[in-house]
């Protein structure tokens, strides 16, 4: 009896089946991504009749002559049935696959884990991080450990005048900190539309420090007075475009493109916080005049038309401007329009620090009608022996204002004879009525 020769080969490659095919799982699906690097999940995929080259387990139904010897040959699925129409399909066994085994998708086993507590002290806008531990974390050393530390920012703005620092392990991957960091001046607007990121970092004492990972948390998720526990996976930093790619890639599709890289290269940056206080006084009455000019005190005399006093309470985490890492910072204040060049007043400068105590205030003799059309300058500055002063930042309060500075100053209007206290952001745009005094 003679034979075909298709019939020959497909008895050939059956009888190697015969050898490959056993029950249970089908292990040969990572193999398929090495093989077949360019073809999509949902692609058939052509395997050569050839028994030495093909790695996949075939069931001996799923052969079919073909012409020139191409066959199309499908693995054994689930419960003994074997794949239709010659295909093969990647859908879920080959997306498992990849998550497990890619490093990106499961960043918990690459980077490893990051556990801290928040808490925000509502009545004295403090919100404290305690940084508890890590564990797991990626290798940076040729020792196969790291010396990590963790550093903290306040997102957007991230800069060094709200990044805190976490102290140093020494050649560890399961690093124990149990350190307090402290953020002075965070109001409730901050806990609403800012995001606290916490990255951790390898340092090197000869080359420059390597991220290891972060890990993001929006304040909001933390409620006033109550502390808050967070177990999280570290993640990769997301490279981001700069502003100026960003714009150089859609420039000609509006000019409202080219304002907005504008504004985002000259956007506003945060140089610290300011603690305010401001207390519209009303005017002396017969009664009042008697009683303190009875007292001896000679203090009423300034305020017989009433005005504004202003209380510079202390700074937080100012920008470093010496190197040395500190600054000598005094505080400056105008009420503009000034024609009369009367307005301005002056801290005393305080050493080697960027969180100043002042607690001095000052008073603005000035008609209650006229305040409304005032505005209050209030700038901060980094005083040098023998050269410029460096201007830190600064805040202009009036009825133009925005945010903060708008409340604060409405409130102290609407509120007569009652203090009115609030925190401010310090920008490094400096006001233009002001200059280098």
């Amino acid at each position: 009896m003679t034979v075909r020769r298709g019939k020959k080969l497909s008895i050939s490659i059956q009888e190697h089946m015969a050898i490959d095919v056993c029950p249970g799982p089908i292990r040969p699906i990572r193999q398929i991504s090495a093989y077949f690097p360019r073809l999509s999940p949902t692609s058939p995929i052509p395997v050569s009749p050839t028994p030495a080259v093909s790695p996949l387990s075939l069931s001996p139904g799923s052969v079919a002559s073909g012409v020139g010897g191409t066959r199309l040959l499908s693995p054994l699925l689930p419960h003994g049935r074997a794949g239709g129409g010659g295909s093969l399909s990647l859908t879920s066994s080959v997306d498992t696959s990849v998550e497990i085994n890619s490093s990106d998708s499961d960043d918990c086993t690459a980077l490893g884990t990051l556990e801290f507590e928040l808490r925000y002290e509502r009545s004295s806008s403090e919100l404290h991080c305690t940084v508890l531990r890590a564990k797991g974390l990626k290798p940076m050393d040729f020792n196969g450990l790291a010396d990590p530390y963790v550093k903290l920012h306040l997102l957007p703005g991230a800069c060094k005048a709200n990044k805190l620092k976490t102290k140093t392990i020494r050649n560890s991957l399961n690093p124990v900190w149990n350190e307090t960091l402290t953020y002075i001046g965070i109001t409730e607007e901050d806990m609403h539309r800012r995001t606290l990121r916490l990255s951790v970092c390898d340092e090197d004492k000869l080359t420059h420090n390597e991220l290891i990972g972060e890990s993001k948390v929006p304040l909001k998720r933390v409620k006033p007075d109550q502390t808050k526990h967070f177990h999280t996976c570290l993640e990769h930093r997301l490279p981001l475009p700069s502003p100026t790619a960003m714009g150089e890639a859609l420039r000609g599709i509006s000019c409202y493109l080219r304002e907005w890289e504008n504004e985002q290269l000259h956007s506003l940056e945060e140089r610290g916080r300011l603690l305010l206080s401001l207390q519209v006084l009303p005017p002396l009455s017969l009664e009042d005049k008697d009683t303190e000019g009875g007292g001896g005190g000679g203090g009423s005399e300034g305020r017989r038309s009433g005005g504004l006093c202003v209380g510079v309470k202390r700074c937080a985490h100012l920008a470093a401007m010496d190197v040395n890492g500190f600054s000598d910072p005094y505080v400056k204040i105008y009420l503009k329009p000034d024609i009369q060049k009367k307005s301005k007043h002056k801290t005393t400068v305080m050493k080697k620090t960027l969180n100043p105590e002042f607690n001095e205030e000052f008073f603005y003799e000035i008609p209650l009608s006229e305040l409304a059309n005032k505005t209050l300058e209030v700038t901060v500055w980094d005083y040098d022996l023998g050269r410029s002063n460096d201007f830190i930042g600064g805040v202009s309060l009036s009825c133009h204002s925005q945010g903060d500075a708008l409340r604060h100053w409405m409130d102290c209007l609407k509120n007569k004879g009652r203090r009115v206290e609030r925190w401010h952001i310090l920008t490094n745009e400096l006001p233009r009525t002001l200059s280098h005094d």
